[in-house]
C-alpha cells in the first residue's frame, strides 16, 4: 500500500506568539492516479476505496520529535487509518521551551483534574481536521466520529486523560506506551497517588520491563523504590474500574521506555535514565503496531474476526510478552 503524508500548521488560541503554532504531519493511505499533481507537486490523492477513515492523533513524549513515531504512522496508515502527529515547541513546564505533547498542569491540580481537558494542542488538532474534511486531499473521507488518543510517555498519559467523550465527543478510544497516572508531588498530591481516568471508553495500556525513565523517575510522585512497571500496572487496577473487557494491560518482557521510538536522539528528552532493552527494538516495534492496530480494529473498526485474533495474539506464547490483561 502506498502511503502518502502532507504538512499543515494549526493555531492554539491563548499561548502566545511564538509558541503558538502546531505542525502536523498527516499521514493517509494514497492512491496514485497519474495526474499533473502527482508529477509537478507530489500531491497524491487518497484512497477513496478505504474511506472513511478512522483517524489517530498520537501526542509524543516530552522533547520527543514527532519523527521518532514515523514508523508506527505508516504501520497505522497501512491498516486504512488516518495518523495525525505534530510538533510542538512552546513553555511545557515552568521556564522550560521544549517540543511537548501539549500538558495542562493546572488542569492536573487536586480539585481541577477531571473537570477540565489537560490536552492544550487536541483542541487545535481538531479543529484542522474539521477544516481538512471540507477542503483538500481529505476531504469527505474522515470519520470525525472514530477519533483514537494514542501516545508515548507523557503524550500517553495527555491521550487516556483526555479520552473522555464528556470532553471531545468524537473521540473513542486511547492507547499509551510508557504511561502512568501517578500524581505529581509538587502538585500537591500525596506520595504515590494514582490518579483516576476517564474509563468511559477502550484502552490499550503498554509498557516494557526495563523502563528505565519511569524508574528513574520515581521520586517525583513520592515513590522512593525504583520500578519499571508498579506505577503502569496500579494505573491500570486502579485508575479505571473496566467490566466492559475492553481495557487491556500489555507488558512487554526486556522492552524499556523509548521501545517504540524508531530514531533515538540522545540529544533531547532523557535516554540516559534509561535501561538497556534485552531485545533487539525493532521486533518490540513490531508487536506494539500489531497490538494497537488489532485493538482497533476490534473495538473502533469492529471487524468480525479482529477479538478473536487480538485474544489469541495477546495469549500467544511470546518471548516478548510478559503478561497481558484484560478487564
Amino acid at each position: 500500500m502506498l502511503i502518502r503524508a502532507f504538512f499543515e500548521a494549526a493555531q492554539v488560541e491563548g499561548t502566545p506568539s511564538p509558541y503558538d503554532t502546531i505542525h502536523l504531519k498527516i499521514f493517509y493511505p494514497g492512491q496514485m492516479s497519474g495526474s499533473d499533481l502527482e508529477k509537478n507537486m507530489g500531491i497524491v490523492a487518497a484512497d477513496s476505496d478505504l474511506a472513511p477513515f478512522p483517524v489517530v492523533i498520537f501526542f509524543n513524549g516530552f522533547n520527543c520529535d514527532a519523527q521518532h513515531y514515523y514508523w508506527l504512522a505508516v504501520k497505522l496508515a497501512e491498516r486504512g487509518l488516518v495518523v495525525v502527529t505534530f510538533n510542538w515547541v512552546t513553555q511545557s513546564l515552568p521556564g522550560m521551551i521544549s517540543l511537548t505533547p501539549g500538558v495542562d498542569l493546572e488542569a492536573r491540580k487536586p480539585k481541577v483534574y477531571r473537570t477540565i481537558p489537560t490536552a492544550t494542542a487536541l483542541p487545535a488538532i481538531l479543529a484542522k481536521l474539521a477544516q481538512l474534511q471540507n477542503q483538500g486531499i481529505l476531504a469527505g473521507m474522515l470519520d470525525l466520529e472514530n477519533i483514537i488518543l494514542g501516545g508515548h510517555s507523557e503524550g500517553g498519559r495527555v491521550a487516556m486523560e483526555n479520552a473522555d467523550p464528556g470532553f471531545f465527543p468524537g473521540v473513542v478510544a486511547s492507547f499509551a506506551y510508557g504511561a502512568h497516572t501517578a500524581g505529581l508531588v509538587f502538585l500537591g498530591y500525596e506520595s504515590a497517588q494514582i490518579l483516576p481516568l476517564p474509563d468511559a471508553l477502550p484502552l490499550l495500556l503498554m509498557a516494557g520491563t526495563c523502563d528505565g525513565v519511569i524508574a528513574n523517575s520515581s521520586d517525583r510522585y513520592g515513590i522512593n523504590r525504583a520500578d519499571s512497571t508498579t506505577t503502569v500496572v496500579r494505573t491500570f487496577q486502579e485508575a479505571i474500574a473496566g467490566g466492559r473487557n475492553d481495557s487491556y494491560l500489555l507488558l512487554l518482557e526486556g522492552a524499556n521506555h523509548f521501545s517504540i521510538a524508531d530514531i533515538l536522539d540522545s540529544t533531547t528528552a532523557r535516554p540516559y535514565l534509561d535501561f538497556n532493552p534485552t531485545q533487539p527494538q525493532e521486533n518490540f516495534r513490531l508487536l506494539i503496531a500489531e497490538a494497537i492496530s488489532l485493538f482497533i480494529d476490534t473495538h473502533i473498526r469492529l471487524e468480525s474476526d479482529a477479538s478473536q485474533k487480538l485474544m489469541q495474539f495477546l495469549n500467544a506464547v511470546n518471548p516478548l510478552i510478559n503478561s497481558f490483561r484484560c478487564k
